[in-house]
């Protein structure tokens, strides 16, 4: 038996929820400071605020460090750029102390039903750029490589190839703002039943967009619930995308919760990208199926099964 799966089993003994997490590591490890993961995960999988927070407690600084005891090697907060400096300067310093990689954050203002990036229209690309630009600065201060950008809604009124000429324009600019800080926007394919009327909708999409900006600071974020709905035959389009993804996130369909709740046979597609010597961090951007700590020991369960190859 893995040396994971023997500690799970203690952890579901009844002590885990009785004295919480900090608690069970003393007890088993009694090492000052931070303690040996109770998993090993193998590949680098990235949780976000308020997933833990019943067994964590509310506290952001907790949350991570609970996120490391657990064997979590990442973290992504989509807010990041949101949040006050001083709260991202601590969570900074805590990760670097617990060796957590920061994953991706929202880099720009999205627009979910309003024509931007694919209308051409300069106001709104030098917003988007200026956008680009501040979350340079947030990236340096969090120790980021990645951040999200969805081009937006469709423009009704151009054509569809004038309107992926804009957005490819508009990130070609965005490439060279990043390039010179060796950063990199990824493009999030978002699905047609959760996101209505998005440019960008698809993994061939975005390959091409990205094989036409040119750039290493332009790659494809590849959320495997959306394309799960969106096109499905996920193993093939991963290979066909392969050198232009930059980072993955998860969530089984229906209802976008842990992996082992829906469909997705995530167990083979984590091997195989594992196989394929994926060393980037794969984003748990989904919710919790079950209330409380149980619902949150559910997923940490879920994540080991299916890490267990």
């Amino acid at each position: 038996m893995k040396r994971r799966s023997f500690i799970q089993k203690g952890a579901l003994s009844g002590s885990f929820f009785a004295l919480g997490g900090t608690s069970l590591f003393a007890l088993n490890t009694g090492i000052a400071g931070n303690p040996e993961p109770l998993h090993q995960f193998n590949l680098n999988y990235a949780p976000h605020l308020g997933m833990f927070k019943s067994m964590a407690g509310d506290d952001p600084i907790d949350q991570l460090n609970f996120m490391a005891d657990q064997g979590f090697t990442a973290f992504e907060d989509n807010e990041m750029r949101n949040r006050p400096v001083e709260l991202q300067q601590k969570m900074a310093d805590t990760m670097q102390k617990r060796g957590l990689q920061m994953g991706v954050f929202v880099a720009h203002k999205i627009y979910w039903t309003e024509g931007n990036l694919t209308s051409g229209n300069p106001d709104k690309r030098t917003e988007f750029l200026e956008d680009i630009k501040q979350s340079v600065e947030v990236a340096k201060r969090v120790n980021a490589k990645w951040m999200t950008v969805v081009p937006g809604y469709v423009d009704q009124r151009l054509d569809a190839n004038y309107q992926t000429a804009n957005v490819i324009e508009s990130l070609k600019q965005a490439s060279a703002i990043l390039e010179k800080e060796n950063l990199t926007m990824v493009l999030e394919p978002l699905n047609f039943f959760n996101h209505p009327g998005l440019f960008l909708k698809e993994s061939p999409q975005a390959y091409m967009i990205c094989k036409a900006v040119d750039s290493p600071a332009c790659k494809i974020l590849f959320d495997i619930y959306h394309q799960q709905i969106q096109e499905g035959n996920l193993i093939p389009n991963i290979d066909e995308c392969w050198d232009e993804i930059g980072y993955f996130q998860i969530g089984d369909n229906p209802g976008r919760k842990e992996p082992t709740t829906g469909e997705i046979n995530y167990l083979n597609i984590f091997k195989h990208i594992h196989d394929r010597g994926f060393t980037g961090i794969m984003g748990m951007e989904h919710g919790n199926s079950m209330p409380g700590a149980a619902g949150e020991q559910a997923v940490i369960d879920a994540y080991v099964a299916c890490d267990d190859f």
